[in-house]
């Protein structure tokens, strides 16, 4: 195999990829609250990830992909009441929308969808072992971890507890004992909420995380090879997840944490206040999801990447050479009786070596656009050397698989194939008006 070299967070520094399990590997990619219709931000973490796991399958490893939908939250609960409806009807309307656009993205939909509503009982149980074991404590039915009695707390994110507790506000009727702590459980009286011994109340967000991933993962006692999700997440998400894991099961969760960079919108951080906030439905709507996935992977996954006018177009008129050169090339194999999606690269070293390289997607990209470029030159070629055709074209297409390319492969049917025989003898025989028509009707089919 390939060796898949990866930034790894924790210690930010490049490490060789090697998995827990000889030919396995465990992802777990942080998803959405599903409170609102997402945007185009939290579709980064799902196209950066989901390339990795094409990649982790390209190379033969099988794979676990677990991305979780939040689906308790305050954010839920007060938007629910603006609607007048219940939590559970808004996070189905949002789960649905944000499967379809992952969909609509190129990517693959996980193996796991885990949702903290379903996991609730694990949850409860998971607080009470740390309440029992001493890392937390309960006041007045909130339960909180004692951060101070993690290990190398802050290794992940570069914050110490001297920096931490020197920027910490005490306030008078504050709860905790120590500002650092954080909750596991929050007492409630609005919203959904479930019973415990210490109240009735619902989980806080880095304890969920934590949960369904000791619990997905059971076998391997809730380590995993990769975390993974926005550079957003780093803190203090992901750094309370290790501590919840090192004070429940003495690791840090995962071996390798990755993190990607944030999208910019005209080179401005998207924000409510700037009024720059873009939807990902309307971008899939207006450009296409497939062009947005292209944009994004033009730039580095730990980079910022710019959505603008000139960027998004840039990618749509990239993604038609790539559509349009397999379409011809496709069609040109299967008139030589010749399945091309049944095609496998010999050799395809130089994508792979950009690719496997922290992920470079911009340099696969360039590797991509080199080949798509020589294939042209191959097809314009009489008559067409077959051979050297099948080999570019299938280097062609497994690169665009790992990068989540999707294209539209014609399949010709016998009807398609005598039609383009009449064409090209039409053709020959300089009968313009015959052969424009039989064009016409392989484009009404597709075909051409």
């Amino acid at each position: 195999m390939e060796d898949i070299k990866i930034f790894n967070s924790l210690g930010n520094k490049l490490e060789t990829f090697v998995p827990q399990k000889p030919g396995e590997v465990s992802i777990y990619c942080c998803g959405p609250t599903v409170y609102n219709d997402p945007h185009i931000g939290n579709f980064r973490p799902v196209i950066t990830f989901d390339v990795l796991r094409r990649l982790f399958i390209r190379l033969g490893y099988k794979v676990t992909f677990v991305s979780n939908y939040t689906d308790v939250d305050d954010k839920i609960i007060n938007r629910a009441k603006e609607l007048g409806i219940s939590e559970k009807e808004l996070t189905e309307e949002v789960i649905q929308e944000y499967a379809r656009l992952v969909e609509e993205t190129g990517s693959m939909q996980p193996d796991v969808k885990p949702r903290p509503t379903v996991y609730m009982d694990k949850i409860i149980s998971y607080v009470d072992d740390l309440v029992k074991n001493g890392s937390a404590y309960e006041k007045d039915g909130d339960v909180y971890l004692k951060v101070r009695n993690i290990p190398n707390y802050g290794e992940l994110s570069g914050n110490t507890i001297d920096a931490l507790e020197s920027g910490a506000r005490i306030n008078v009727n504050d709860k905790k004992e120590d500002p650092l702590d954080f909750a596991l459980w929050k007492r409630t009286e609005t919203g959904i909420k479930w019973d415990t011994k210490w109240s009735s109340g619902r989980p806080g967000w880095h304890t969920e995380c934590c949960v369904m991933i000791d619990s997905i993962f059971k076998d391997q006692n809730g380590y995993i090879d990769i975390h993974g999700g926005g550079f957003d997440l780093k803190f203090p998400h992901h750094e309370n997840e290790i501590a919840q894991a090192k004070a429940h099961n003495g690791h840090c969760l995962a071996k390798y944490w990755m993190h990607n960079g944030f999208i910019n919108v005209n080179n401005e951080k998207m924000s409510k206040s700037l009024g720059n906030v873009m939807l990902m439905k309307d971008v899939v709507a207006a450009y296409g999801g497939i062009p947005f996935r292209m944009m994004l992977l033009s730039a580095h996954y730990r980079a910022p990447v710019s959505f603008s006018e000139d960027t998004i177009k840039e990618a749509q008129v990239k993604y038609k050479q790539l559509q349009d050169s397999a379409k011809k090339a496709a069609i040109s194999l299967q008139l030589a009786g010749i399945d091309p999606e049944a095609l496998t690269p010999k050799e395809d070293s130089a994508f792979l070596s950009a690719i496997c390289d922290d992920l470079n997607t911009p340099n696969a990209l360039t590797v991509l656009y080199e080949e798509n470029k020589a294939m042209n030159n191959v097809l314009r070629k009489n008559p067409v050397d077959l051979e050297e055709l099948k080999e570019i074209y299938a280097k062609v297409r497994s690169a665009e698989r790992v990068l989540g390319i999707s294209l539209t492969i014609p399949v010709l049917s016998a009807e398609d194939i005598e039609l383009y025989k009449a064409y090209n003898e039409a053709k020959a025989a300089k009968d313009f008006a015959k052969s424009d028509e039989i064009r016409g009707v392989l484009i009404s089919r597709g075909a051409f």
